[in-house]
């Protein structure tokens, strides 16, 4: 998908409308999953040391997005790519108990992103952990976690019809879960996105899950770092989005490694040099909380919610040239 108008488009929002409504729904989708999950609100870092290892690698090969400052030269500064491994570490300093978290918003810019009516290169999500017991460390919390994601957007988008008729709500009561492997046997002629879109188009919200691991052709369904969330334990929301015809990915999350699983997961990555990173060691010396945690796509909300055909829609950000005039030509209005 590059930058396309779909034939027949047309907001449901004016310019004015939408900002409004963006406002809306980020407000009430904050406060319901505060409370479905016992979180707090905390701040959080545009940017970490290299050194530290707190950094998100993604799939490996984003190149980050790096400065130096006046008082602490040749020291590597990386604005961040998620937060995934900062809010574990700091649950732990703050002195969070079992069954309780934090939220924050995540602002990144990801410089190698492929631009497209999905995908921009500012990145704009609500980044959430939660402190859990080994007890929980398994499916079965994963999927009751998700489902309370799940009715916290049902519950936005209740909200947003109060505020604006026209968003007549249409997202299906319940979340149908799905493994990866499944997919696999259900499509195995198709590749993972396809997969998704087949699955999701029926289904319409769904939860994927064991993502990391290879299947039956030897590939993943989706790379994953492997010091963060555990393969087993970790999954995909996505929704399907009819103005695009096609599968909307609102949040990853997961139950995060322990030592075992991280060692194991560094041995199939090849990356064990990454255990001598304050981080890793801290994992591996079992000094952090045990945590699930997520990242949840503010824009990607806002469109599904909104209705947009372009995240360009939702959020102000730089494209390539000519790209905000082919928009507009198409009925399509960027901010």
């Amino acid at each position: 998908m590059k930058h396309i108008c779909p034939k027949g488009y047309q907001s449901e929002l004016t310019l004015l409308e939408t900002q409004q409504a963006i406002k809306i729904l980020k407000d009430c989708f904050q406060q319901q999953l505060s409370a479905a999950l016992n979180l707090t609100r905390v701040s959080a870092p545009l940017f970490v040391r290299r050194d530290t290892g707190l950094n998100d690698d993604l799939c490996g090969v984003e190149r980050k997005v790096a400065f130096d400052c006046h008082d602490d030269p040749g020291v590597e500064i990386q604005v961040v790519q998620s937060l995934a491994k900062w809010k574990r570490f700091a649950l732990g300093k703050y002195g969070y108990a079992p069954g309780s978290g934090l939220y924050t918003d995540m602002n990144a810019i990801r410089r190698d992103e492929e631009t497209d009516n999905l995908h921009s290169i500012y990145v704009d999500q609500w980044d959430w952990e939660k402190v859990i017991t080994r007890a929980e460390r398994n499916e079965a919390y994963l999927e009751r976690t998700a489902a309370r994601i799940h009715a916290a957007v049902l519950e936005a988008e209740t909200v947003l019809h109060s505020r604006f008729p026209a968003l007549h709500p249409r997202l299906p009561a319940n979340l149908t879960f799905v493994t990866s492997e499944e997919l696999f046997d259900l499509y195995p002629g198709l590749a993972p996105e396809e997969r998704e879109q087949a699955f999701v188009k029926k289904h319409r919200a769904v939860f994927v899950k064991h993502i990391g691991w290879p299947l039956g052709d030897g590939r993943p369904h989706g790379v994953r770092a492997p010091d963060y969330d555990d393969w087993s334990l970790n999954g995909d929301l996505l929704y399907y989005h009819p103005e695009l015809d096609c599968c909307l990915e609102v949040s990853s999350m997961g139950i995060r490694v322990d030592a075992s699983s991280m060692f194991r997961q560094l041995n199939a990555a090849d990356a064990r040099a990454r255990l001598d990173l304050p981080f890793h060691r801290a994992v591996m010396e079992e000094k952090l909380p045990l945590t699930i945690g997520g990242g949840i796509g503010q824009s990607r909300l806002c469109m599904l919610l909104l209705r947009k055909a372009h995240v360009g829609e939702v959020q102000v950000s730089v494209w390539p040239a000519g790209v905000e005039e082919a928009m507009a030509a198409g009925g399509v209005r960027l901010l």
